[in-house]
């Protein structure tokens, strides 16, 4: 942790806090689990090394996969922290409701989210928050704490379905921004034909996870969500 200078704190939330500060010269975040009071302290160390874990594992094959997540410079699982390199942007919750978009963007936020899925990852946390926006318009996806490897529709369409719960609770004056969302997620798979095998199996095609996502909406709705 040497080569680490802190900075100022830019995120507080339930589960981690975010500093920025450098690493070796460069700009870098740090993100620091916060021990949860309410469990016992072992069990509590045990399930935030384990999620650690699972997080850089996942974020680090990701990356190498040329997917758009951040990388990761450095890991103290003892303290439960991670160095990660800044990307410069504005989360796309902030870019929505300072009108700062436009389709061709929310196509991009599409076709990152599948990029996501090809290698079978599901991200466990979609929100307007997680999606940073960087200064050439491109979609980078961060926090991936509940990240998971995922095979079946069904989980890759609850992700699906968790922005578009946002987009109609948060941001219902943007218009249509869940179609614009999956057509970049398609399309991707247009150009890029179909997904590749990731380890432990085959991530499905982006038609039957939008398959999946409508049959998710339609329960919600007939359960009166």
């Amino acid at each position: 942790m040497g080569a680490w200078i802190g900075g100022e704190r830019i995120h507080l939330g339930a589960e981690a806090e975010v500093i920025s500060g450098s690493w070796h010269g460069r700009d870098a975040v740090l993100k620091k689990r916060r021990p949860r009071g309410w469990r016992h302290p072992d069990l509590d160390k045990t399930l935030t090394m384990r999620r650690m874990t699972n997080e850089v594992k996942l974020t680090i094959w990701l990356a190498r996969m040329g997917a758009p997540v951040p990388a990761i410079w450095d890991v103290d699982i003892q303290e439960a922290t991670i160095i990660m390199e800044r990307i410069e942007g504005k989360p796309l919750i902030d870019i929505l409701k300072d009108k700062e978009y436009d389709e061709e963007l929310l196509i991009k936020v599409g076709k990152s989210i599948r990029e996501l899925h090809r290698n079978a990852v599901n991200h466990g946390d979609l929100s307007t928050n997680n999606i940073l926006i960087t200064k050439d318009n491109d979609a980078m996806l961060i926090d991936l704490g509940l990240a998971t490897r995922e095979y079946e529709l069904e989980g890759f369409g609850i992700d699906l379905h968790v922005l578009h719960e946002i987009f109609r609770a948060s941001h219902p004056e943007v218009k249509g921004a869940m179609d614009l969302v999956l057509k970049g997620y398609v399309a991707l798979d247009e150009e890029l034909g179909e997904p590749k095998a990731a380890p432990g199996g085959m991530p499905p095609n982006a038609d039957d996870v939008v398959k999946r996502l409508g049959q998710i909406m339609k329960r919600v709705r007939y359960h009166g969500g």
